[in-house]
């Protein structure tokens, strides 16, 4: 943690200000999600966001990199990445039906590490000891907070759908890192992001299509489309340019360490939204998932910077 910022520019206490915003922002979409997903299919509502999030992209990119359309081969670069994370939000809202806002963010903890396990096989990476420390706190953190520190319940595999839906979620979104690293051809990540949402519009499209003439679009709760307008806007657009920006001083391993910090911010989220706390025996397991975050933030940062994935 001893690292020095670039001359002249943001001090790593600032950065690491920015990054606690961007974790606190996305751990809202939970609690976000957890209030809108009843009222629309998740397909449905994750097209829309998807769509939001190219439309509110989209000048930012023509002003930087012009009107650009991929390749074939490019665009099957980007629709095979959107794959993972299309997976992974319709896992999202539909577990939202029948779990917690708190289960999930647990439960997401488990992404980096799984991604980590699965780049050892698909660009040949290394678990050091960082990160192979932060995956196991963030297993026993999130078992933890999941079974309520009842070694009965986890023994008998005591979970409900809905945590069982986001983990195999967690499964697909693990893959987004891996196959970036693989498939990156040099573009600016910012234009890779772009294309990818905009191929997973296009998967959602078609998966969203036979829901469409029966969403009520015209009954839907003004409050369910501010919260899937916050969804784009704030848990995508805003943390994608702020993490970004960190992982410029930082490195794409320190800035994923905030990710473990979810649990503890949608439990301050919730409190504050009046939504009652959980029972005491699960702070053990949050405090032992924010541990992982310090472990990380001794990595030396990377040259040169690593990719980021798109926020929950």
């Amino acid at each position: 943690m001893t690292d020095k910022s670039p001359p002249g520019q943001f001090s790593l206490i600032k950065v690491h200000a920015l990054m606690i915003m961007a974790s606190f922002l996305v751990s809202t979409s939970f609690t976000v999600g957890k209030a809108i997903t009843h009222a629309l299919d998740p397909a449905v509502l994750t097209l829309i966001r998807f769509v939001l999030a190219c439309i509110f992209f989209a000048p930012y990119i023509i002003h930087r990199h012009g009107l650009q359309i991929p390749s074939a081969r490019a665009f099957c670069r980007y629709g095979l990445i959107s794959a993972t994370i299309v997976s992974f939000f319709w896992f999202m809202f539909e577990s939202l039906k029948y779990t917690t806002a708190l289960n999930t963010s647990a439960i997401y903890t488990l992404v980096p590490g799984i991604s980590g396990i699965y780049g050892i096989f698909l660009v040949k990476e290394h678990l050091n000891w960082q990160r192979s420390t932060a995956l196991v706190l963030g297993i026993i953190g999130a078992l933890w907070i999941i079974f309520k520190g009842d070694p009965t319940r986890l023994m008998a595999l005591d979970l409900n759908q809905g945590d069982l839906l986001f983990f195999l979620g967690c499964l697909t979104m693990a893959f987004y890192t891996p196959l970036v690293k693989r498939l990156h051809r040099g573009e600016p990540m910012t234009l890779m992001t772009f294309w990818v949402l905009v191929t997973g519009s296009g998967w959602l499209l078609l998966l969203a299509a036979p829901k469409l003439s029966a969403t009520p679009w015209l009954s839907t709760d003004i409050t369910i489309w501010a919260g899937i307008l916050y969804l784009a806007i704030f848990s995508t657009i805003i943390t994608f340019f702020l993490t970004q920006f960190a992982i410029l001083y930082l490195g794409s391993t320190r800035v994923m360490s905030y990710s473990y910090l979810y649990p503890a911010m949608v439990l301050i989220i919730d409190w504050l939204g009046g939504i009652a706390m959980p029972p005491l025996v699960t702070l053990p397991g949050i405090i032992i998932v924010v541990a992982a975050t310090f472990v990380l933030q001794f990595h030396k940062v990377e040259k040169p910077p690593g990719r980021s994935r798109p926020n929950p």
